[in-house]
């Protein structure tokens, strides 16, 4: 019991430190309002799912042994992160303002689906979730217990905490709509965003 508090303890120091899923919420939410964030929570969580389902059956450890597939998955990752970036930085520089359910306009359904894919791609195709969950994970397993149970119950553990996190981001944002709606505030974050993404592909292109 005392590991499994230890863990949770120490998931949350790091779920609350910022990545490529956290910059992603902030965008979709001002862009698609509070239902295009949830969906892209709901994607990112998804794809934590498959991670964890893969780390308990021991196919991370072998995608982790294949330099090849380890490297297509990374360039993957990295150029669709760089995607995002470019789109977000493109929309902070366009005269358009940014359309969003913060503003009452309701949100079409195709802009909130394309919320749940970028989160699901960009969770998927992230290789440093990998490799997170084959070095964190088994530091809180104990020998005489069931690994596989026990690496399923901290992997979902996990996830759910990083869902609940982003859901409580997505709150905090729709608690100040009145002003996160002003166009200049949102051309700004959209910039802010692009340019977060930017960094975290162009790292994630260049890790070994």
């Amino acid at each position: 019991m005392e590991n499994y508090l230890l863990f949770i303890f120490t998931a949350i120091l790091i779920i609350i430190m910022p990545g490529p899923g956290f910059a992603l919420v902030t965008k979709n939410t001002l862009s698609h309002g509070r239902e295009g964030g949830f969906k892209t929570v709901l994607g990112t969580v998804s794809g934590m799912i498959i991670h964890t389902l893969m780390a308990t059956l021991g196919l991370s450890a072998i995608l982790m042994k294949s330099a090849m597939l380890f490297s297509i998955i990374k360039y993957a990752g990295a150029a669709y992160l760089i995607y995002l970036a470019i789109k977000s930085i493109k929309n902070a520089l366009s005269k358009r303002a940014i359309t969003s359910d913060i503003e009452g306009i309701k949100t079409n359904v195709s802009g909130t689906a394309k919320c749940f894919r970028q989160g699901f791609i960009t969770s998927i195709f992230n290789p440093k979730t990998t490799v997170f969950f084959l070095s964190f994970l088994p530091q809180f397993i104990l020998d005489n217990q069931s690994h596989f149970f026990q690496f399923l119950l901290f992997g979902l553990t996990f996830t759910s905490l990083t869902g609940i996190w982003y859901l409580l981001y997505i709150v905090l944002i729709r608690q100040l709509r009145m002003y996160l709606k002003r166009e200049s505030v949102n051309r700004a974050i959209e910039g802010i965003t692009g340019t977060v993404l930017l960094v975290f592909g162009a790292r994630l292109f260049l890790e070994k």
